[in-house]
């Protein structure tokens, strides 16, 4: 039986729809908002968070009428309310800034409606898969400014000596810096954004800094490099550390890769569906590579679903996953450390 059987049969009955904005400034200097879809029944409440980037897409949803995503009614399993949703149109009022996005949309529905099914049951996703729910282990993810120092890492780990941290390297750094962050012992993974396109976080494939990272993090795993003629060679003996994150979306897209990879950033929002998601799952566990779960700057539920989902499946990965707070420009003191507690006595989606 696959993941995806152990929640396909449960039966969901959805007698309303609600959608709520949320909105807030990050430590990556941008307003993030979000969207969070309730789906309510049997005076249960399934909810999942649009993690959709552009602000646009929220606003536009935001002015749409109440009622425009008509899935009410009860239907026989999971697997049916998901096939359901192949017809439902995700932006109504007007297309996505970006195709990504209408699978951030889907799963903010998907999680919902998995959410839902698992409490209308009396149960929560691990209990439903037969796994456990793990202690996480989180890195704090942040960018070092557009003149990089090291100031935010000293200031938190002044706080949490043993704070680990996911770093996304900019031609700006130089030699000194790598030193600095070497030195501390606290970098897990780096991420060359060399799979974003056309965003505000694109990282050109810079052969200079390649090196400068692969040198200076010699135990690091390193995220999504651009391979080009100058940077390819870079990887050579160092390909066991790269790791996959924004082309990834499902099983086709593991296979489509420039080798088998060792590592993989799994973001469930990237792959619209929970099947899909599952699918993935078990295949990269099936080859024995290294997963981690990936973070969006969830505002609400979904940071709580991406904990939830690196507690039942990667729990020692370096789980970029971080409680809300330590995205904030500036994080409050007493922040939870690493690792995370889950909760007890779960319901649906809670970690």
């Amino acid at each position: 039986m696959t993941l995806f059987d152990r929640v396909a049969d449960l039966p969901l009955t959805v007698e309303s729809v609600t959608r709520d904005r949320f909105e807030s400034d990050t430590s990556s200097d941008f307003l993030r908002k979000t969207t969070v879809f309730s789906l309510s029944g049997d005076g249960d409440v399934g909810r999942g968070e649009d993690v959709t980037y552009d602000s646009e897409d929220h606003d536009a949803l935001a002015d749409a009428p109440d009622d425009v995503f008509d899935l009410q009614g009860a239907y026989d399993s999971f697997a049916d309310f998901s096939a359901a949703l192949d017809d439902v149109d995700l932006f109504p009022t007007k297309g996505p800034e970006r195709e990504t996005s209408v699978h951030y949309r889907r799963w903010a529905l998907e999680s919902a409606g998995l959410d839902l099914a698992l409490r209308q049951h009396g149960t929560d996703l691990a209990a439903a898969l037969g796994r456990e729910r793990d202690p996480v282990r989180f890195v704090v993810s942040t960018r070092l400014g557009d003149s990089p120092s090291a100031d935010r890492i000293e200031m938190l780990l002044d706080r949490d000596p043993d704070c680990e941290f996911k770093l996304d390297p900019t031609s700006a750094w130089d030699d000194d810096l790598v030193a600095t962050l070497a030195e501390r012992d606290c970098v897990r993974i780096l991420d060359l954004k060399g799979q974003y396109k056309n965003t505000s976080v694109d990282q050109e494939a810079d052969p200079a800094l390649y090196e400068r990272i692969i040198s200076g993090f010699p135990d690091a795993v390193i995220e999504d490099p651009e391979f080009t003629d100058e940077t390819r060679p870079l990887f050579d003996g160092e390909k066991s550390r790269v790791s996959w994150d924004a082309p990834i979306t499902g099983v086709e897209s593991v296979e489509e890769l420039p080798f088998e990879p060792s590592w993989l950033n799994i973001k469930p929002s990237r792959f619209g569906t929970v099947e899909s998601l599952f699918e993935t799952i078990e295949y990269a566990e099936a080859r024995g590579m290294s997963l981690y779960g990936g973070g969006q700057f969830e505002l609400d539920v979904g940071r709580d679903h991406i904990q939830l989902l690196a507690s039942v499946f990667y729990p020692d990965g370096p789980n970029d996953v971080a409680p809300r707070g330590y995205n904030l420009p500036d994080p409050p003191s007493g922040l939870p450390r690493s690792p995370l507690t889950p909760s007890n006595d779960p319901s649906g989606l809670e970690f």
